[in-house]
C-alpha cells in the first residue's frame, strides 16, 4: 500500500475511534427520563395471557392493591462463582469481609445507557438464595462432578453468582434470569440472553437426593406443577406418588437447555427461549402463553414468572395453597428494576456468527424459498409472529380476531399445549435467528442439533432422542414438522448450512 494511502487509512481509523468514543460519552450524557410503565396495570393483566386450552382454569392474577402491598427485594452487589481448583487463594474468607451493598438505586440512573447496565444487574439478581445449590456444595468436588456446567476459560460458572446480604454470611443467587438465559459456547465464551446450558435439572436432581423432608419437596412440586382441573392428567397426580429418588432420577434425565419450568411438567419440560431479538416477539412462551405488545407486556411477564404466578387463582386453585398476607410474601422487583430489566433484554445481540454465507449455503438459501419454510419463518425475523394449533385443539371462533393464528397443525407433541398450566392450545412459530449458537431444539429439546431434527429417523418409536428423552423411556419418536425430512441429503445439508448463517 503506498504511504500516503497508509496514512490515509490509519486517520480514517482514529476518526471513526473518536467519533466513536465521542458517540459513547454522548449517549452517556444525555439525560434520559422515561416514563416508567405501570406493572400491575390490572387492564393490560386482564389482556395478558391467551386463554388456556381450558379458558375457565386461565390465570386470575392478584390486585394491583395485594401485589404493590409485597415489599420491593433489594438487589445486591454479587460476585462471581469459581471451580474449586481456579478459585482465587482466600477468596471465600474475603467474601466474608464485604459489607452488603446495594446495586440498583434508580436515582443514580441519568442515561439510558446507565437504565441498560442497571438492567444487567437485575437480569443477575437472586429470585431466591440457596434454593438448590449451597454455597457449601460449590467447595465440594462431589457437587460439580455430579452438575459438571460449563465454565468459561477462568474457571468462573457465569449462571450462578454469590452474593453478602449480611457481612459474614455468602449466599448463592437462586433463579435469576442469567441461571437459565446464559450461554458458555464450546470456546468458552459467554452469549448473555441465549437459551442456556446450565443443567438447572441435575442442579436439582443432586439436592434432592440430599434432602429427607420429602413434604416440603413436594409442597414445591404442587406450587410448580399442579393443574387439578386436568384430572388423570394432573402432572402433579403422578409427582406425588414418587420417592426422592425418583423424583431426583427424572430431573437428572432432562438436559441442559431445557427446564422443567413452573408451570409446565418435568415430564414435558420447556426448551429454554433465546431473548436475544425478543423485542421483535409477539408472543412469549413456547405455548404463546404471553402477549408482547410493548416494554410494559415483558415486564409483566417478568413480574409474573418469578413472583405472580404461585398467588394466581386457576378457578379455585391457588399454587401456593392459600395466598399469604401481601407484607410476608417474599418479595418482588420495583416497576423501576422491571423498566431497567426490560431495557437491558430489549438491547442483547448476537454473538458473532462464525458461519459466513458461501456456495453451499446460498444454495440452501434457495431450498429454504421452494420448500415454502418462509411462510412461517418469514425473514427478517424468521417467524411469521403466528400461533399454530397443537394436535388436537379446536380454535375458538372469537380467536382468530384477538390473535394471529396460523391454522397448521405441525403435529408436535401436544403435551405442553394441552396437559399443563401453561397449555393454551397452541405454540407459537419460533424465529430461526441464532439456531447456530441453540440447542437442543423442538420445544421440548427432544433433539441436539439441527441435523437430528432433519432426521426422518426421529419420527421411528425405536429412535433414541438426542436431547431430552423423558422418564423411563429407552426410545421414543419425535413426531411433527415433517417439513424437510424428505429433501436430499445434499439439499437437506444446504438447509442446515443455510440455517446456521441465520
Amino acid at each position: 500500500m503506498p504511504y500516503y494511502r497508509s496514512v490515509k487509512s490509519i486517520a480514517g481509523l482514529l476518526a471513526a475511534q473518536i467519533l466513536g468514543v465521542w458517540g459513547s460519552l454522548f449517549a452517556q450524557s444525555v439525560p434520559f427520563n422515561p416514563a416508567i410503565p405501570k406493572t400491575w396495570d390490572e387492564s393490560a393483566l386482564s389482556t395478558l395471557e391467551v386463554p388456556l386450552a381450558q379458558p375457565a382454569f386461565s390465570a386470575v392474577h392478584v390486585p394491583a392493591g395485594y401485589y404493590y402491598r409485597i415489599p420491593e427485594r433489594p438487589v445486591f452487589k454479587s460476585y462471581p462463582v469459581y471451580h474449586p481448583s481456579r478459585q482465587p487463594d482466600g477468596y471465600v474468607e474475603w467474601l466474608r469481609q464485604q459489607e452488603p451493598e446495594l446495586a440498583f438505586d434508580s436515582a443514580k440512573l441519568k442515561s439510558e445507557r446507565d437504565w441498560i447496565r442497571a438492567g444487567e444487574t437485575v437480569f443477575q439478581a437472586a429470585l431466591l438464595y440457596d434454593s438448590w445449590a449451597k454455597p457449601a456444595d460449590l467447595q465440594d468436588k462431589a457437587w460439580w462432578d455430579a452438575v459438571n456446567p460449563p465454565l468459561t476459560p477462568e474457571g468462573i460458572l457465569p449462571s450462578l453468582r454469590y452474593v453478602v446480604r449480611v457481612k459474614g454470611r455468602i449466599e448463592i443467587s437462586s433463579f435469576s434470569c442469567a441461571q437459565c438465559h446464559t450461554r458458555v459456547l464450546p470456546d468458552g465464551k459467554i452469549v448473555v440472553g441465549a437459551q442456556g446450558n446450565y443443567p438447572l435439572s441435575r442442579d436439582q436432581a443432586y439436592s434432592i437426593r440430599h434432602r429427607t423432608d420429602r413434604e416440603a419437596v413436594m409442597k414445591g412440586e404442587r406450587s410448580n406443577y399442579s393443574a387439578p382441573w386436568l384430572g388423570s392428567l394432573d402432572p402433579f397426580r403422578r409427582l406425588n406418588a414418587m420417592t426422592l429418588d425418583e423424583l431426583a432420577s427424572e430431573r437428572q434425565l432432562i438436559p441442559a437447555g431445557v427446564n422443567a419450568r413452573p408451570r409446565s411438567s418435568p415430564s414435558s419440560p420447556v426448551q429454554i427461549p433465546d431473548l436475544i431479538g425478543v423485542k421483535d416477539r409477539r408472543y412469549l412462551d413456547h405455548t404463546g402463553l404471553v402477549q408482547h405488545r410493548d416494554i410494559g407486556d415483558i415486564m409483566r411477564y417478568a413480574a409474573a414468572n418469578q413472583d405472580g404466578d404461585p398467588l394466581s387463582a386457576h378457578g379455585d386453585f391457588i399454587p401456593l395453597g392459600t395466598r399469604p398476607d401481601a407484607e410476608r410474601y417474599r418479595g418482588r422487583y420495583s416497576d423501576a428494576e422491571l423498566y431497567a430489566l426490560a431495557l437491558y433484554v430489549y438491547s442483547l445481540e448476537p454473538p458473532p456468527n462464525p458461519n459466513h454465507p458461501n456456495a453451499i449455503s446460498r444454495r440452501g438459501e434457495e431450498v429454504f424459498r421452494d420448500q415454502g419454510c418462509g411462510g412461517c419463518h418469514t425473514p427478517p425475523l424468521y417467524t411469521n409472529n403466528k400461533l399454530t394449533p397443537a394436535k388436537g385443539f379446536s380454535v375458538p371462533p372469537d380467536h382468530r380476531e384477538k390473535y394471529a393464528i396460523l391454522p397448521v397443525v405441525v403435529g408436535t407433541d401436544p403435551t405442553l399445549a394441552l396437559g399443563t398450566r401453561r397449555g393454551t392450545g397452541y405454540y407459537k412459530v419460533p424465529s430461526l435467528k441464532g439456531v447456530w449458537y441453540r440447542g437442543p431444539f423442538e420445544h421440548n429439546g427432544s433433539v441436539a442439533t439441527l441435523e437430528d431434527w432433519f432426521n426422518p429417523e426421529r419420527l421411528k418409536e425405536n429412535y433414541v432422542p438426542t436431547g431430552f428423552r423423558g422418564v423411563a423411556a429407552k426410545t421414543r419418536a419425535v413426531k411433527g414438522h415433517e417439513f424437510g425430512l424428505r429433501l436430499s441429503a445434499d439439499d437437506k445439508s444446504a438447509l442446515i448450512a443455510f440455517l446456521k448463517t441465520l
